[in-house]
């Protein structure tokens, strides 16, 4: 396999070990706010695009959609560390981006501006930059580009896709919302919904109470952070998760959770909406991220000003 163009190393951060960290890619429009210089590079070609970030290179992008997700990851790092010196199962930050090295000064400028911990810069020329993501050992990435997360997804790699938008940077601790159908489980009761309607859900629901879901495309990333989450008592944890879910905790609540517990994937709370609106649910909750495969629910996320990421 052919190796990126450029991966620049940030030596200013602490290299972390790939095969123990959770790797997270997030592309330059998921993490900053680019949508001013997309514009450009769509009307004007690439470049007026690399001439126009030259020229501004010093210049700090303002914070993009995944931005305060990325800082509240650094805070479980650091509290990581506090807690064992040593540790190595930690968040790992790398940046992949289709700009030339030369365009990319401004985002590397842009990181250590905000003092963002991230390890690695990865400039790829290729169309399909995701076919690096397994060489990184890469367990969630967060694109801007729907094309760029149904590929990721198609590799086996937990993918989900940004919209930007204005978000107010939550405090800490890490809080992370999961939707539950065809996000943390599989997509196998929706199917049923869709062929037989809500009856028909409910009866494949009683009868496979006792067999757990099947895995959706977050569980890897949910259960690695599962995993950090357990380093903590749960009082003290800068890891916090959340499930919330369109499912009726009375007929389809139980699996859910039954399912949750064969896993062993810690959730700090669930909610069962039974099919409510959950805006009013994540503007309480206030997550650095939620992760839903129904466009409405993202906007609904949206309207209260949560930094959504769309499963496709």
């Amino acid at each position: 396999m052919a190796k990126p163009e450029s991966t620049v190393i940030n030596t200013n951060v602490k290299q972390k070990d790939p095969s123990t960290a959770l790797v997270i890619a997030v592309t330059t429009r998921a993490i900053f706010n680019l949508e001013e210089e997309h514009k450009l590079y769509l009307e004007k070609g690439k470049e007026e695009y690399t001439r126009h970030q030259q020229a501004n290179q010093d210049k700090p992008l303002p914070p993009g959609t995944a931005f305060a997700f990325i800082q509240a990851v650094q805070y479980v790092n650091k509290k990581i560390l506090e807690s064992n010196p040593a540790e190595r199962d930690l968040f790992d930050i790398l940046v992949l981006s289709n700009n030339s090295p030369e365009s990319g000064t401004r985002i590397i400028n842009s990181a250590k501006h905000y003092g963002l911990e991230i390890s690695k810069f990865c400039f790829v020329s290729d169309e399909d930059s995701t076919q690096y993501l397994k060489s990184h050992g890469v367990k969630l990435f967060l694109s801007a580009d729907r094309t760029d997360v149904c590929n990721a997804l198609q590799r086996g790699v937990s993918a989900a896709l940004v919209f930007q938008q204005e978000v107010q940077a939550p405090s800490t601790p890490l809080r992370v919302v999961f939707d539950g159908d065809a996000v943390l489980f599989s997509d196998e009761t929706d199917q049923i919904f869709q062929e037989q309607g809500l009856e028909g859900a409910l009866q494949y629901e009683r009868a496979m109470e006792a067999i757990p879901i099947g895995d959706g495309p977050l569980k890897a990333f949910a259960m690695h952070l599962g995993k950090m989450r357990k380093k903590f008592g749960q009082e003290k944890s800068p890891i916090r998760t959340y499930l919330v879910t369109a499912r009726s905790g009375r007929d389809m609540g139980i699996r859910a959770i039954k399912t949750l517990r064969e896993w062993g994937l810690p959730i700090d709370e669930a909610f069962f909406m039974d099919g409510a609106p959950k805006g009013p649910i994540l503007a309480q909750i206030q997550p650095h991220i939620f992760f839903d495969d129904g466009l409405h629910n993202i906007r609904g996320a949206q309207n209260v000003g949560v930094p959504s990421a769309w499963v496709p």
